[in-house]
């Protein structure tokens, strides 16, 4: 089975003290080399895939600062592109400026934005970071990701305006599909299709997804007969696990072309 991956991270994040515990580093595949990193698709046989800097400590600056190596990454082994860590919190207004530079660099595909570190999709503050943001990736036809899960300003009911603000324009790529319950079921059960039917230019991955979701979503892409060309792997790695990644996505997309877009043929659209 040919897989493109559309959604792991480089780069190795600090310790920290999460949820008031120790430091921890609960990302314990995170890796800080490209050598590392094409070790692991050469190990997986994974064909492409778009990498990203990890992120997940309160110093955005550590993400910000492995711009460069997934910009060097996609540089050195045509299987790599490049998605630069961006953020729209007026704080970050420096470092994502400087990390805007590197849009047109070549095997750059992608900005990535989360509101796990603050800032709100609806907020006047994040507004005019947001539209430069959105636009640089319009000028230079790149797909925005952006982070859901269930719950404060990453709800899909937040990370939604989004979508109704600018997907019209701009391919925006909706990581982890709501991220839990609430968000699958939101969007399965008809938001996600109502998008697409709009003229959005919508895209998304499962990872994280609960068990449910794979299954279902193929089940209503068969009966509506849209969203088949929406839906990418993505493994997530270091914070998902690409082994069970893939083996629930195979299971529930099977092997016929429902299966070919999702592993591989809609990533060499967008990304390729």
């Amino acid at each position: 089975m040919r897989v493109a991956d559309a959604h792991r991270h480089l780069g190795v994040l600090p310790a920290y003290p999460f949820y008031g515990g120790p430091p921890v580093n609960p990302d314990v595949t995170a890796r800080a080399t490209i050598d590392e990193l094409i070790a692991d698709l050469d190990a997986e046989g994974t064909e492409r895939a778009l990498v990203i800097p990890n992120y997940g400590v309160p110093d955005v600056a550590v993400s910000f600062g492995f711009n460069e190596l997934v910009v060097e990454a996609a540089a050195r082994d045509d299987r790599i592109r490049a998605g630069l860590w961006v953020s729209p919190r007026p704080q970050d207004a420096e470092l994502t400026a400087k990390a805007l530079t590197l849009a047109t660099e070549p095997g750059v595909r992608a900005l990535k934005l989360s509101f796990l570190l603050g800032g709100h999709p609806t907020g006047t503050d994040v507004r005019p970071a947001l539209d430069e943001i959105f636009t640089v990736a319009r000028d230079n036809d790149l797909v925005v990701h952006v982070h859901t899960s269930p719950g404060a300003a990453s709800d899909i009911d937040h990370v939604g305006h989004l979508v109704d603000q600018y997907a019209d324009d701009v391919r925006l790529h909706l990581v982890h599909f709501g991220g839990g319950m609430s968000g699958h079921i939101k969007l399965i059960g008809g938001r996600f299709f109502d998008w697409i039917g709009a003229g959005k230019q919508l895209y998304t991955d499962l990872s994280w997804a609960i068990g449910f979701a794979p299954g279902w979503l193929a089940a209503e892409i068969e009966r509506r007969g849209i969203g088949h060309d929406r839906v990418l792997f993505a493994s997530d790695q270091p914070w998902g696990d690409h082994a069970g990644e893939l083996a629930r996505m195979h299971a529930a997309m099977g092997d016929g072309e429902l299966g070919e877009l999702v592993f591989h043929r809609t990533f060499e659209h967008l990304y390729h």
